[in-house]
């Protein structure tokens, strides 16, 4: 009886006691002070506040960008997993591997490396910004942004799939006479709803957790999101 009471791991007790406390004081504290301040404000107070013209376009920039990057990602996750798995070429490998780059690198540093490129002086900008496309501070450079950060949740989510699709499934719909667009469209597609649906909402979250990281592509107010010259 004795054995069988025993922890598997042990200092169990000690380790969820810290667990729970830092727990409370990263998380749970903060968030309560955020409920008690907000049970102090009447309802019209509490609506002008989140209501603000500066609210309204944070609202508009932080869901936009992430809704716009999501989309994107998408496309772009679903056509590399496709190469990924379907295709053997030199690099493969290497492709695979910088996949996963943008979930080791900090948010804020890839938002400080694309400015770098896209300002009037830099690598791309300076070709760029004579013909009018403003990469730097805007609201595409911010897309751009979390378009890199997100990828690999779609490509992560989808890979899988497409690896374990039995092959005689396409053939059968080959013998039956559908052609590749028709299979893909009819037979692969509807495989992959679930996973592309996964990577949207994994991408999505990632981008609204990670927009107000971007101020450093383009100032610190949402505001300002209304001309490159602003």
């Amino acid at each position: 009886m004795a054995s069988a009471n025993r922890r598997v791991l042990p200092g169990f007790s000690l380790t969820l006691g810290d667990t729970v406390f830092y727990l409370s004081i990263l998380v749970l504290m903060p968030i309560t002070a955020v409920f008690f301040k907000a049970g102090t404000l009447s309802l019209e107070e509490f609506w002008g506040a989140v209501w603000t013209e500066r609210a309204r376009a944070a609202y508009l920039l932080t869901f936009g960008a992430a809704l716009a990057a999501a989309v994107v990602n998408i496309i772009l996750g679903l056509l590399i997993a496709w190469v990924l798995v379907r295709y053997e070429f030199h690099g493969k490998k290497i492709i695979d591997a910088l996949v996963d780059l943008p979930l080791a690198l900090p948010t804020a540093v890839a938002g400080l490396v694309y400015s770098a490129l896209y300002v009037p002086n830099g690598w791309l900008g300076q070709y760029l910004v004579p013909l009018g496309i403003h990469g730097a501070y805007s609201r595409f450079a911010i897309v751009l942004v979390l378009v890199f950060v997100g990828l690999p949740f779609v490509v992560r989510t989808v890979q899988p799939i497409l690896e374990n699709l039995d092959p005689e499934t396409e053939e059968a719909s080959a013998c039956l006479g559908a052609t590749r667009l028709q299979t893909f469209w009819n037979v692969i597609l509807p495989t992959l709803y679930p996973a592309l649906i996964t990577g949207f909402a994994l991408a999505f979250a990632r981008g609204v957790a990670n927009t107000v990281q971007l101020s450093s592509s383009r100032g610190t107010s949402p505001m300002r999101q209304k001309s490159p010259q602003s």
